[in-house]
């Protein structure tokens, strides 16, 4: 017999938002040893949560984050003392939970230390996902030397560069056998790379498919960071899944991207925080100019990928002292997409991004995650992004952030 003890907990008088229906269910979640086990109404048991009638939405999902984003790129971020990088890393997950994040996509760096550590709560964390390092082609958006640098870079906390079908093979095999969710590569220039124009396409087709190939035959895919039609078009054709940003896509690209079953991830926190804070922050000027070049657009892209049915995810993308406008980019997407559209976006649809069918949804096998909003967001939606409200963040059937102890025993 076992001498653990069952985990018990109930939220009781909830407003449920199941993580895809419009319509909010009336009553109480079960938690049974970090699992949903039960939904609607149920008799309470273990410890009470009472939602006092506010909304309970699945744990959020962040399918662009960075975790080893220490300033906002350059070397800084790529060659830094990794120990500082980690440390910083773990503060911005932490950050990230209280918010209601209960999983992160680290797409751009993250290793299998930070997982690891994750995983034996080290740490309060998000669930945590991470790519490595992306890859880059020689010059792309990933490679973060000046043209008039002349010094070698190979690889860094957040990008490599690799070049070549063979060398880009060996690279996907040794990123899954160090425990990468997915593989990320650089298909189009980028703002804080210095020397690569934004809507240039970047590697061959036959080296992104080398990729794609690689990927598949771990049950992984591959996400591209792309902005202009030309590199989304590029992407897609040899079979990326999921393409990060996409702001200056067309109509054609979007209908593309949806006959593909391709997924757009948004990062609109990102370009917002840069216009706002960046110079202040020391964004290097060429940067500042190619966020110009994006800014605008960033919303029209997800107009045109909801129009012709591509399903939209949510990312913040958000690099140094930019990190805490995570809840900023959720105010931005609702501006454009609705409130029901990007709560979908930050459970429901990211959980298909990551395939992962416990988390994104408030159900019976569900990973129990989720989060009680103060009051009702298809009423105030400010309740989604004011970070001065509270919020009670439970994981895993735990309470692991709230404004204040919300939790006695029936028992």
């Amino acid at each position: 017999m076992s001498n653990v003890a069952t985990q018990l907990l109930t939220v009781t008088n909830a407003l449920i938002f199941d993580g895809s229906s419009p319509d909010l269910t009336a009553g109480s979640i079960v938690f049974r040893d970090g699992v949903i086990e039960a939904v609607g109404d149920v008799a309470p048991v273990g410890e009470v949560v009472d939602a006092g009638g506010k909304v309970v939405v699945p744990g959020l999902i962040d399918a662009h984050f960075h975790a080893y984003a220490v300033g906002l790129g350059g070397f800084e971020v790529e060659r830094g003392p990794l120990s500082y990088a980690a440390l910083v890393g773990a503060q911005r997950l932490g950050s990230a939970l209280k918010r209601g994040f209960t999983t992160v996509r680290d797409v751009a760096g993250g290793d299998i230390g930070l997982a690891k550590a994750v995983r034996g709560g080290v740490f309060k964390s998000p669930r945590y996902l991470f790519t490595g390092p992306a890859m880059s082609q020689t010059g792309g958006h990933g490679d973060p030397r000046a043209e008039d640098l002349d010094l070698c870079f190979s690889h860094g906390h957040m990008c490599s560069v690799v070049d070549g079908v063979d060398d880009l093979r060996k690279a996907v095999r040794d990123r899954f056998r160090t425990g990468s969710h997915a593989i990320k590569i650089m298909t189009s220039g980028g703002v804080v790379s210095l020397t690569d124009p934004i809507r240039v396409p970047q590697y061959s087709a036959a080296e992104i498919q080398a990729v794609v190939e690689e990927a598949g035959r771990r049950n992984s895919y591959v996400a591209a960071h792309a902005y202009s039609p030309e590199a989304i078009k590029h992407s897609v054709e040899n079979g990326v899944r999921s393409i990060e940003h996409g702001n200056l896509m067309d109509q054609e690209t979007a209908e593309l991207m949806a006959r593909h079953g391709s997924y757009l991830v948004p990062t609109l926190a990102a370009y917002d925080a840069m216009n706002r804070r960046g110079e202040a922050l020391g964004l290097h000027p060429i940067s500042q100019v190619k966020n110009a070049e994006v800014l605008e657009s960033g919303k029209t892209a997800i107009e045109l990928a909801l129009a012709a049915g591509v399903k939209v995810g949510f990312g913040s993308d958000l690099m140094g002292d930019l990190e805490n406008d995570q809840l900023v980019g959720v105010r931005l997407q609702t501006e454009v997409a609705g409130v029901f559209e990007t709560l979908r976006s930050m459970t429901s649809v990211n959980a298909e991004i990551l395939q992962d069918t416990r988390i994104g949804r408030i159900g019976a096998g569900a990973h129990g995650d989720v989060v009680i909003l103060d009051g009702n967001p298809f009423e105030d939606p400010a309740a989604l992004w004011d970070e001065s409200r509270p919020r009670v963040v439970i994981q895993a059937g735990r309470v692991v952030t709230a404004p204040v102890e919300p939790v006695f025993n029936t028992q």
